[in-house]
């Protein structure tokens, strides 16, 4: 009530207020905030150039110091080993479908190694995922730990874990599996953590008022939920860990990639070997990328129309 008695309801007063606050000065303020904004964030990415272009420098010299003869001097035969490759394998290309026979055992390996490990994994990061989701874990003051725990083992590489379980356990699958397992669980709870976050907690309250235990409420309220996107990410998963299988057998790890270390540590004479390896391992990555995108594609954003009439 104003003192001429006309009533104004408090909406049209805050209305009134908020445009009479857009003065040229307060416009002018916002506008010298925003560039003081872009600026800082010019000069910050600035820095990180410098520091970039420093540590390559650095990096150049720690090579030029370490290696036996002149790293500036022997830049120029970097395509020497593909060149003799390429050319060995053309010279005896008659013989690539029997190494293709030979390697393709190891090749199995390889992939059986990424399956083994993408699926202990999936199951492992689900069950954290679930520990370290506000709302649905079974012990919330627990959250933090599980989650430094995801960050842990997502942080650690393969070839680390790899390393150290030749080193206790010999060399084989068994080491590469565990090691890509382990990281895995660590990528893919902090994956289905964040899709946790979107889940409905309704179904999960509705079964607790019955008297569903915390596995039942996770598995009958909340797995059909985000079982799409579970399986989206674990199939993008097994893609990385195909590659990663074959990079751990470059240590010892078993594989593929243990006898691509054992073609190339032969040198010439074995290079066709090499790439018919490379060429198995290439044409392997590119067939369960194909199929994993057509397969995430339909779990994400469901069947196109034309295979749905079809």
């Amino acid at each position: 009530m104003t003192s001429n008695g006309v009533r104004y309801s408090t909406p049209f007063f805050y209305g009134y207020n908020m445009r009479n606050d857009r003065t040229p000065a307060t416009v002018e303020k916002i506008q010298d905030s925003y560039v003081a904004m872009m600026l800082r964030k010019r000069s910050y990415g600035a820095i990180l150039l410098l520091i970039f272009v420093s540590m390559m420098i650095s990096g150049f010299k720690v090579a030029q110091d370490r290696n036996a003869g002149s790293f500036w001097d022997g830049i120029h035969r970097i395509f020497d080993f593909p060149a003799g490759v390429i050319s060995e394998a053309f010279e005896k290309a008659s013989e690539l479908p029997a190494h293709t026979a030979t390697y393709f055992p190891a090749l199995l390996e390889t992939i059986n190694i990424a399956a083994a490990s993408t699926l202990i994994g999936a199951i492992s990061g689900m069950i954290m995922s679930m520990l370290a989701t506000r709302g649905l874990a079974k012990w919330p003051a627990l959250i933090p730990v599980f989650r430094r725990l995801l960050d842990l083992m997502r942080a650690v590489p393969e070839i680390v874990i790899a390393l150290v379980l030749i080193f206790v356990m010999g060399g084989g699958p068994v080491p590469a599996m565990i090691a890509i397992a382990f990281h895995t669980t660590g990528a893919l709870g902090k994956m289905f953590s964040e899709v946790n976050e979107n889940a409905s907690l309704k179904p999960v309250e509705g079964l607790a008022s019955v008297g569903a235990n915390w596995t039942q409420r996770m598995l009958l309220a909340v797995v059909p939920q985000v079982a799409p996107n579970y399986i989206s990410y674990a199939l993008m998963r097994f893609e990385i860990n195909i590659r990663a299988s074959a990079i751990l057998g470059f240590v010892g790890a078993g594989g593929i990639g243990y006898e691509l270390k054992n073609a190339m540590s032969w040198g010439q004479g074995r290079y066709d070997q090499a790439a018919a390896i490379f060429l198995m391992l290439f044409a392997a990555i590119v067939l369960f990328d194909q199929i994993s995108s057509k397969y995430r594609s339909r779990l994400t954003h469901g069947r196109q129309s034309s295979e749905v009439i079809a």
